[in-house]
């Protein structure tokens, strides 16, 4: 009788610690220098499904030992249905001593479990006092390396400033002189027809295409001049007609009349060259320019000037018997 009640009280010893959490510690390094840091990695296993709490403080394992950090717990299953929470607590210490830190604890509703205790040395910088001839004085301050991309901010921020101070100037200059913020080139006065034609044919003179065996191109360029000649001179739409109907419109113009036979001697070359390939002679592309010249020069406008007699005065003895 006695054995059976031995067994069944072992039985439900063993079964209550089985459901008892465990909690174990480690510390990465026992022994740091003040002001280094180390962590304590926590492990805490329980059934699935228990509620467990892990109160940890937040700013001070204890007296001269500070919490710099505290991990979120990180929990897997295992074989028997068993529950590991992990979790890590980064701590430091800037007095030198050895302390021995509390331990951890887990509650378990109304139970609590406490975990071992681990000692923490914590050491100042070795000074050797027998020899303060060794002892090294404070360095100086290091000159940092020149970076140009530090100087960026600057460099642009001037530049900038510079920009704006420029365009502020610029807009008071114009409103003092009452003028327009934007400049408006002024055009070039349009030339008369028969200075613009005289222009392009002695552009044409210089460019001494026939001389380098480019007819059909230099032939081109005098029908095109004469044309738009034309158009503004005698309002007839030369562009669009062909050189028999420009002829034909001329014929009836009494100021082409002195100069028709030369426009028309030169028009019909042009269309040989450019239409019937036909090369002509030295002395007859010279004479196409001269009757291009004559037929500008013969045909330019005459401008009549109003003259205002003024009707002279009567003497005073005239003016005198008069009365």
């Amino acid at each position: 009788m006695f054995f059976c009640w031995l067994t069944v009280t072992l039985f439900a010893a063993e079964k209550a610690l089985a459901q008892r959490p465990l909690i174990d510690i480690r510390i990465d390094s026992a022994a740091i220098l003040v002001g280094e840091q180390t962590e304590i990695h926590l492990t805490v296993t329980t059934d699935k499904g228990k509620e467990v709490l892990i109160p940890i403080p937040n700013d001070t394992l204890m007296a001269g030992v500070e919490v710099l950090k505290i991990s979120e717990p990180d929990s897997s299953l295992i074989e028997n249905n068993k529950l590991v929470i992990k979790q890590d607590v980064l701590i430091t210490s800037f007095d030198s001593a050895l302390y021995l830190l509390p331990p951890f604890k887990v509650i378990d509703r109304n139970d609590t479990v406490y975990s071992g205790q681990v000692a923490l040395k914590v050491s100042t910088f070795p000074v050797d006092t027998d020899h303060p001839e060794e002892f090294n004085d404070i360095k100086t301050i290091w000159k940092a390396p020149f970076v140009f991309s530090d100087y960026y901010p600057v460099i642009f921020g001037t530049l900038i400033a510079l920009l704006v101070i420029c365009i502020i100037g610029y807009i008071v200059q114009r409103l003092k002189q009452k003028k327009s913020l934007i400049p408006f080139r002024k055009e070039e006065p349009k030339l008369l027809p028969h200075e613009q034609a005289i222009k392009e044919l002695d552009e044409i003179k210089q460019q001494k295409l026939w001389q380098q065996g480019r007819n059909k191109e230099y032939y081109t360029q005098l029908t095109d001049v004469l044309r738009n000649y034309i158009v503004e001179r005698f309002g007839i739409n030369a562009m669009e007609m062909t050189s028999a109907e420009i002829l034909e419109m001329l014929r009836n113009e009494e100021e082409a009349n002195p100069v028709y036979a030369n426009l028309r001697d030169m028009l019909e070359l042009s269309d040989f060259v450019k239409f019937a390939k036909w090369h002509p002679l030295p002395d007859e592309n010279e004479r196409s320019l001269q009757n291009a010249y004559l037929f500008v020069n013969r045909t330019i406008p005459v401008i009549q000037e109003v003259v205002t007699e003024e009707v002279p005065e009567a003497p005073d003895d005239q003016n005198t018997e008069a009365k």
